[in-house]
């Protein structure tokens, strides 16, 4: 069978350090959990060290369960520094404020963390901004804590930039209200609304305004041409197909997005994308096939998911649908693939 080659994302080594700081709050050992991941003093101290979405998920569930806090992302929230984030959040705290320190989280997210999912972002008017973290749906115990974590971690860190506690008007999160609901109202000190279209933070223009307590203007300055340097860089270095295939992830759930859509996203005719992915050696419908294939094998071996639930990731019209293609791509079902991955791993 052919492994997959999309990967479904991964972030900085520098995020275990909050989830560590949580568990050791609540008087547990963690030095077993992160030897049993591989994660010693080296691999934590590499300067562009990553971690995988999917092992990130289970290290973060294995947590829970050792310290039997089901809200143990909240908590980590309440030890998260922007330092975590690499050059982007050390950058974002040398903002001017609140609000820029906050675009520069989302704008620069590529440089420390990387989803197929999506990518998260700020969405302005004239009374304040949604900080929005992309949909990670289907939840289950793995990665309800990946949403309680971010949202907690960006009140926390941008309440640091601003010296006082962060005052929040709004948090919305898409999963249901879990066994640990009330800890929400008590951490943000606002409405939550569970089951909401959306993950994100509701911050008032005041909240944006307010000034970053350790900006000086020429580190500020300095630092964002190094991160603007660094994301050039990552951006120039993917083919027209890498970009194709990352736009793809966020936009298959329950769907097919078509080639006129892509090349809206990319803001280039549908004649000019078809043409230069052709000086490629390649075609929309390919890619989106391997996109397809590609993510079905990872999401199968690195993620508990119901195979309904991976047919609607990736668009397909039913379960039906994606069992017939994963037989005809891989030469088997997705169950005997994924208990042959289970056995090898």
């Amino acid at each position: 069978m052919k492994p997959a080659r999309v990967r479904l994302g991964d972030l900085s080594v520098g995020f275990v350090d909050s989830l560590v700081a949580a568990i050791q709050a609540l008087d547990r050992d963690a030095a077993p959990l992160l030897a049993q991941y591989g994660l010693d003093a080296t691999r934590l101290g590499e300067p562009r060290g990553r971690l995988s979405i999917p092992r990130y998920m289970r290290l973060g569930h294995a947590a829970i369960q050792l310290t039997g806090d089901e809200g143990l992302g909240l908590r980590m929230g309440r030890h998260s520094r922007l330092s975590q984030a690499g050059l982007a959040g050390v950058t974002a705290a040398q903002a001017p404020s609140v609000g820029e320190a906050a675009r520069m989280l989302t704008r620069f997210e590529p440089l420390y963390a990387h989803n197929y999912r999506g990518q998260s972002s700020l969405h302005e008017d004239p009374g304040g901004a949604w900080l929005r973290f992309y949909s990670i749906s289907p939840y289950n115990r793995y990665n309800r804590f990946v949403v309680d974590s971010v949202l907690s971690g960006w009140t926390r860190q941008l309440g640091l930039l601003a010296g006082l506690r962060l005052p929040v008007e709004r948090v919305e999160i898409e999963f249901p209200a879990p066994a640990y609901a009330e800890r929400y109202a008590e951490l943000f000190e606002c409405p939550v609304e569970f089951g909401a279209a959306a993950n994100q933070v509701r911050l008032s223009a005041q909240t944006l305004a307010l000034p970053g307590v350790e900006h000086c203007p020429s580190t500020w300055a300095q630092l964002r041409e190094l991160c603007e340097r660094e994301l050039e860089q990552l951006t120039r270095t993917r083919s027209l197909r890498e970009r194709v295939t990352r736009l793809l992830g966020p936009l298959l759930h329950g769907r097919e997005p078509d080639l006129g859509e892509i090349a809206a996203h990319l803001q280039l005719p549908t004649w000019t994308l078809r043409r230069k992915l052709a000086e490629e050696g390649t075609q929309f419908r390919a890619i989106l096939n391997d996109t397809r294939r590609d993510l079905a094998m990872a999401y199968i071996r690195d993620t508990e998911l119901a195979f309904g639930e991976i047919a609607y990731l990736l668009g397909f019209a039913s379960a039906e649908a994606f069992q017939r293609a994963f037989k005809r791509w891989s030469g088997a079902t997705p169950g005997e693939f994924r208990r042959e991955q289970r056995q090898a791993g």
